[in-house]
C-alpha cells in the first residue's frame, strides 16, 4: 500500500461509507472505489463489506487501523509542518512558553523586542510540558520557553534565567511576614496545592517530603494561575513560581521567597537540527532580560 491508498482506506474507515469519504477527500466516488479495491488486490483480503447500505470494516481492517491511524496522523502533522514553514518566511517568530510566563514575562519580551525589531511579526501560544515536543517536531513553534528539559530528546536548550518558589497570600493570612518565609510558617493555614502542575510542583513537593511536613491541602490546583486566584478569593495560601506570582500580585496580595530557596532554570529550547536563527537568538537577549526584570 502507498500513502494514497493508507487515505482512502482511513477516510473509508472514518466516515464509513465511499461517499463520505469522498467527500472528507474532495474527491470523487469513484476514484474512491477504485482505489480501494486496488488496495485490496495488493493486501490479498477484503477491508470492507457492504450490510444494509453502509460498508462495515472486516476484522483484517480493524487490525490493519491500529498502524494506519499512526502513519496517517504523522502524514496530518508533515502538511501542517509545511503550512508553519510557509508562514514562517519573511521575520516571523513562533514561540511558545509555559502559561506562568506567557502571561508575564513573554509580552515583556515582545514588547522590548518590538521597539528595534517594528517590522518582524510573531505568532505567540502557551505550552505545556507533556506538548512541548509535539509543537517542536510539526513546527507549531521553533523555540519554547520552559523549565524542565525533555530527557533524552533531540532538544537543544540555552538558559536564560532562573525562577524560584515563593509563597503567595493575602496580608491578612500572614501579617508582618518576614523578607524569606518557612515553609513551617504554611502549616495550619488552608493550602492550595500544585502538587500536580508538573516539575515545579514536584519540586515543592520534594522538599514537603525531605522536611517531613503535612499541610492542609484544601483544594489541588492544576495550573498555577488557578491556584493564584484561589488566593485572591481567600481560599487558602499557596506555594507557585515568582513568575506567576509577580504577575498575580493585588492589593491585598504579597509574595515571599521561601527559607531554604527552592530555583529552577529556565530554558529556551529547540531541535538540535533547527537551531535558532539570528532573529530568535537575538529575541532570546529580550526575553532574558524580560526574566532578570523579574
Amino acid at each position: 500500500m502507498n500513502l494514497r491508498h493508507i487515505e482512502i482506506f482511513h477516510a473509508v474507515y472514518v466516515n464509513g461509507s465511499v461517499s463520505g469519504a469522498a467527500r472528507a477527500l474532495n474527491v470523487s466516488q469513484p476514484s474512491v472505489s477504485k482505489m480501494l479495491r486496488h488496495a485490496e488486490s495488493l493486501l490479498g483480503f477484503q477491508l470492507f463489506q457492504r450490510a444494509s447500505g453502509r460498508l462495515v470494516a472486516t476484522e483484517d481492517a480493524h487490525a490493519l487501523f491500529s498502524e494506519v491511524a499512526e502513519i496517517q496522523d504523522r502524514v496530518y502533522a508533515l502538511r501542517e509542518a509545511g503550512r508553519n514553514l510557509r508562514r514562517g518566511s519573511g521575520g516571523m517568530l513562533r514561540i511558545s512558553a509555559l502559561p506562568s510566563l506567557a502571561l508575564s514575562v513573554l509580552p515583556n519580551a515582545v514588547a522590548q523586542f518590538l521597539r528595534t525589531h517594528e517590522s518582524v511579526k510573531f505568532d505567540l501560544q502557551t505550552v505545556h510540558h507533556d506538548d512541548l515536543l509535539r509543537k517542536l517536531y510539526e513546527r507549531e513553534t521553533e523555540i519554547a520557553v520552559a523549565y524542565e528539559v525533555p530527557y533524552a530528546a533531540p532538544i537543544g536548550a540555552r538558559k536564560i534565567g532562573t525562577g524560584e518558589l515563593v509563597a503567595l497570600f493575602r496580608e491578612q493570612d500572614i501579617p508582618n511576614p518576614p523578607e524569606r518565609i518557612r515553609i513551617e510558617a504554611l502549616a495550619g493555614k488552608r493550602f492550595i496545592s500544585v502538587a500536580q502542575s508538573g516539575p515545579i510542583g514536584q519540586l515543592f513537593t520534594q522538599e514537603l517530603q525531605r522536611t517531613d511536613l503535612e499541610l492542609d491541602e484544601v483544594v489541588s490546583a492544576r495550573t498555577f494561575y488557578i491556584a493564584s486566584a484561589l488566593v485572591a478569593q481567600g481560599v487558602g495560601v499557596t506555594v507557585v513560581d515568582s513568575f506567576t506570582a509577580h504577575a498575580s500580585l493585588a492589593p491585598g496580595l504579597a509574595m515571599r521567597p521561601l527559607e531554604n530557596p527552592l530555583r529552577f532554570d529556565v530554558n529556551a529550547m529547540f531541535l538540535t537540527n533547527r537551531p535558532p536563527t539570528v532573529l530568535a537568538t537575538d529575541f532570546l537577549k529580550a526575553f532574558e532580560r524580560a526574566v532578570a526584570a523579574v
